[in-house]
């Protein structure tokens, strides 16, 4: 299982003492306000950082932070584009049904038929138009997608590292 995940993305500057404008990637704020240090990842890079200060916005999903040695406009613009990473702990809480996407990477995808079968690896989880769709590598190598939905799979062992494929057909 991952243990650090990207918790958000740092933007343009806010004001003149340095502070960043922060996008939340799960459009919640209340995982990232409290934290008193991360790692800041910028072209390949990763370095720590302090939190001097947090605050919330009007805008979903949005807060501005300060970083100590981050003092003005100018160094402040040296961080846009970095993203914000921290321990699995401070990532946002999950509800019962629900898991993080850096999770469901890697599992195998399996048949749900009467005698099942290895169909690939789920790669990757992408935002589509009609809802998130489940990246699959093939054992054949090909790629395919399939809307990450109950209808199609089923359930999800992350102690055997395993997701069910209801429906095989859509594969074709």
């Amino acid at each position: 299982m991952t243990e650090k995940f990207i918790l958000a993305a740092v933007g343009a500057p806010f004001g003149l003492k340095g502070f960043v404008r922060v996008k939340s990637f799960s459009g919640e704020t209340g995982h990232i306000l409290p934290l008193k240090s991360v790692i800041l990842r910028l072209k390949g890079k990763e370095i720590m950082y302090s939190v001097e200060e947090s605050a919330g916005s009007d805008d979903p999903g949005v807060l501005f932070m300060k970083f100590s040695g981050i003092d003005s406009p100018e160094k402040a613009k040296t961080l846009n584009g970095a993203e914000i990473i921290a321990e699995r702990s401070m990532a946002a809480p999950l509800n019962p049904d629900e898991f993080y996407i850096e999770d469901l990477k890697n599992l195998a995808v399996i048949s749900g038929t009467e005698k099942p079968e290895m169909i690939g690896n789920i790669t990757d989880i992408l935002e589509g138009g009609g809802g998130d769709l489940a990246e699959i590598k093939l054992v054949s190598g090909e790629k395919k997608f399939v809307p990450f939905r109950k209808e199609f799979f089923g359930e999800i062992n992350f102690e055997k590292g395993s997701v069910i494929l209801l429906e095989k057909w859509i594969l074709e």
